[in-house]
């Protein structure tokens, strides 16, 4: 089976991965200087723009995670995104 897949769909999972990308290193940075303001808002302003690349790719391509921590219209739409592998 072969799934074609526009460039809005690869340009919003490479800025989710690039969200997700800062958050580690922010989070790691965070561990050994927790009262570093700036940081704690950087890592704020991240978990945000993370939220709304998250939502906007779920709206168009279906959810990113499952087991509550992301809905799912009808019929179940997981078995309608693309495995791994197909991206």
């Amino acid at each position: 089976m072969s799934i074609v897949l526009d460039d809005a769909y690869y340009k919003l999972l490479h800025d989710l991965q690039a969200a997700d990308f800062v958050l580690v290193e922010l989070n790691l940075y965070l561990d050994t200087h927790p009262d570093d303001e700036a940081a704690i808002q950087q890592y704020n302003q991240y978990a945000e723009l993370r939220k709304r690349i998250a939502a906007q790719y779920e709206a168009q391509y279906g959810p990113l995670m499952h087991f509550g921590h992301s809905l799912s219209k009808t019929p179940w739409q997981w078995k309608e995104a693309p495995w791994p592998w197909q991206v």
